[in-house]
């Protein structure tokens, strides 16, 4: 079966109510969390995509007992530091980035040497954000130029350390967590404002988490060495998952749809607020509190007329993985829209920033990169009449997925190659698409 897709008509209006799998970076994070409890840990809704399998792959390796079946996963683990493997094993993280940068803070006390490797995509992405922290801690890193493959040897005992976490990367901060978990006295972490998943799963589960939420970082400590509790979680639809339908409704003329059950995390919603500044109809409904997370119903329609954006800066972190699909909206807005300080999209699993750039110049609308950002001049009347090839993207899945979106939006005959690439993180994207009325083959 060919690896590509034609998209050659635009989607016709509709009014839909869907829901979306479950939360990717929760699906990891309680995977990992649940590996270090005593106990069972239950999990509804896992998202059962490659980055999340290959986790519990993962795990299974270091001698987790992984149980996954059609309508929930099982772990079962012995406590903090209980895992039990062969000398010289070798972890493939697959595209995940999470998976491969957290699992190092997990790894801080392995007897013998693992070896952590990826994809192409994957082993191009920097590790010494987390291996140098790491390092602190006692853990030993054989790489190059910190990349992966990456080999760890950890430490007898682990020392806590105190570091300053400057890039927002909440990977980054995760995996330095997990390494505390395990060490004797408090770690401490000044760090950049970013995705705080893994701060909200420490505070139910009562581990001894102490944060101040102070204006431009949180300072977060945490004392090692308890025993965790098992994690039974009915993991919330994904607000990046749900990004795509969302601008998908916002893009196409007399339509209106509601997801159910996303998660609306204030680290993870940039977009939401980033499109109603552009002029994006959006309603949040049902709003409830669940273990943490703040969970609603989101509802979209049309937008008759789309503002252009200075955007600001504060909202870069919460929105770093939609950017390309808050470029299309800009495409259509009437006048010209700046995004600035993006180095971090150049750091996701293709040159985000250098793609976007070259869809919007592929359907027609000017745009210039320049010093980490992008200006766009929007064009509220444009349409595309001709054919687009969209291909040698490191199977990038928000590539691909952005890449439909524009597709049947704009109009134009579009061939999309690497839908293999949606295993990733999405791999029901193109049924649920299909769910709205697109024509896609």
């Amino acid at each position: 079966m060919a690896n590509s897709v034609i998209v050659a008509n635009k989607i016709k209006p509709y009014n839909k109510i869907i829901e979306i799998e479950g939360d990717k970076s929760l699906s990891i994070r309680w995977a990992l969390l649940a590996s270090q409890a005593i106990g069972k840990s239950k999990a509804i809704n896992i998202l059962r995509s490659d980055d999340v399998i290959n986790s519990l792959k993962c795990l299974r390796q270091l001698g987790i007992k992984v149980r996954l079946k059609k309508k929930f996963c099982e772990i079962k683990s012995n406590g903090l530091n209980s895992f039990i493997y062969k000398k010289k094993i070798t972890l493939n993280a697959g595209n995940s980035g999470t998976l491969g940068r957290l699992i190092l803070g997990l790894l801080v006390h392995s007897k013998s040497e693992i070896k952590i490797t990826g994809d192409k995509s994957l082993s191009k992405r920097d590790f010494l954000r987390v291996t140098k922290p790491l390092n602190k801690f006692g853990a030993n890193f054989k790489s190059r130029l910190g990349k992966l493959p990456i080999t760890i040897k950890g430490t007898n005992k682990a020392k806590p350390i105190i570091f300053n976490e400057t890039r927002g990367s909440a990977q980054c901060k995760s995996s330095i967590m997990l390494a505390a978990l395990n060490t004797e006295g408090t770690t401490t972490i000044k760090a950049k404002k970013s995705r705080n998943h893994t701060e909200l799963l420490f505070k139910y589960l009562d581990l001894p988490i102490k944060i101040r939420n102070l204006k431009n970082y949180d300072l977060i400590k945490i004392q090692g060495k308890k025993n965790i509790r098992p994690l039974n979680y009915n993991i919330p639809s994904d607000i990046s998952s749900s990004a795509f339908f969302i601008v998908l409704t916002a893009l196409t003329n007399d339509s209106k749809l509601e997801i159910k059950n996303v998660n609306i995390n204030p680290t993870r919603i940039g977009i939401l607020k980033i499109l109603k500044i552009m002029g994006v109809k959006i309603k949040i409904k049902k709003q409830k509190i669940y273990k943490g997370e703040k969970v609603a119903n989101v509802l979209i329609k049309s937008s008759k007329q789309i503002k252009p954006i200075n955007c600001p800066i504060k909202y870069n972190s919460a929105a770093i993985d939609e950017f390309l699909l808050i470029f299309l909206v800009a495409a259509k807005a009437k006048g010209i829209s700046y995004f600035k300080n993006l180095s971090e999209l150049n750091q996701k699993e293709s040159p985000r920033l250098k793609w976007g750039s070259k869809i919007l110049t592929e359907i027609g609308i000017k745009n210039k990169v320049y010093n980490n950002g992008i200006k766009i001049y929007g064009n509220p009347n444009f349409q595309i009449k001709k054919k687009i090839v969209i291909k040698k993207f490191l199977k990038d899945h928000r590539v691909f997925m952005t890449s439909v979106i524009a597709a049947l939006s704009f109009g134009g005959s579009w061939k999309i190659f690497d839908k293999d690439s949606i295993k990733t993180s999405f791999p029901s994207f193109l049924d649920k698409i299909k769910i709205l009325g697109a024509k896609i083959r």
